[in-house]
């Protein structure tokens, strides 16, 4: 069997209870080096034989997989995040398929939620925005040209950026011509959950001089709109005396 396992966003108490017991019974861990917690292996057993998969290449990884069950042993394919979010794990899923090797999949705690944690925020405020849009700058990977971030500014809701730290000024010339204002609220979030998280407060048009002066160039995400600065809001309905629900009336 292969475990694909959301490791979390950095601190590794922040895997799942599921995750941790996978980790522990596994015989082969295929880990992303490059992004996950190293400390998450010391619950691995003694026994277990650990592949780094920043190394190696797709096909790599499948031949660990295939001679793992070959061996009968059971296999955690260790993702960053949440394996569902620019995981590139359908690909590894596909070839699993051909081959009739049974999987599933665990899921963790995205850097989006890590990122939300660092900065106390709430994506979702009534009356400012009620949608997140997920989405990355094009750069060596290219991005659909329906999925532009120019295109999705126009909504003018809160957008996380991944895979874009390096790519700020670009970023800011698209966000600000799709139609977000320059002085839009946004913050940069730098290994969101790590002992050394760090995360500053700009806005689009200043967000690529901040990233340089903290040297901020990779590993962190950005958030962008006017939800970043929490305030403006209207109160939620939920939990408003006057707005009765299945579980409590509404009160005079």
């Amino acid at each position: 069997m292969i475990h694909f396992v959301g490791a979390g966003c950095g601190a590794p108490d922040l895997i799942t209870l599921r995750g941790k017991r996978l980790l522990e019974e596994a015989d082969v861990i295929i880990y992303a080096g490059s992004l996950v917690n190293p400390e998450l292996l010391s619950w691995k057993k003694e026994s277990c034989t650990v592949f780094n998969s920043a190394k190696m290449t797709l096909e790599e990884v499948f031949t660990v997989m295939l001679e793992a069950e070959k061996e009968n042993k059971t296999t955690v394919r260790l993702h960053t995040g949440d394996p569902s979010i620019y995981g590139a794990v359908r690909e590894q899923m596909d070839l699993l398929d051909e081959a009739g090797i049974e999987y599933d999949v665990c899921p963790g705690v995205s850097a989006m939620n890590g990122a939300a944690a660092a900065l106390k925020m709430e994506y979702t405020l009534p009356d400012v925005a009620q949608s997140v849009v997920i989405t990355r700058m094009a750069g060596r990977t290219p991005v659909p040209e329906r999925e532009s971030i120019r295109s999705f500014a126009a909504h003018r809701t809160t957008m996380v950026l991944f895979l874009s730290a390096g790519l700020l000024e670009k970023a800011a010339e698209e966000l600000i011509a799709g139609g977000y204002d320059a002085k839009t609220p946004a913050a940069i979030v730098y290994k969101a959950s790590w002992p050394d998280e760090k995360s500053f407060l700009c806005t689009i048009d200043t967000m690529a001089a901040c990233a340089r002066e903290n040297e901020v160039t990779k590993t962190a995400l950005i958030v962008v709109g006017d939800a970043v600065k929490q305030s403006g809001y209207r109160r939620s309905d939920l939990y408003n005396p006057a707005f009765s629900t299945e579980f409590r009336p509404a009160k005079e």
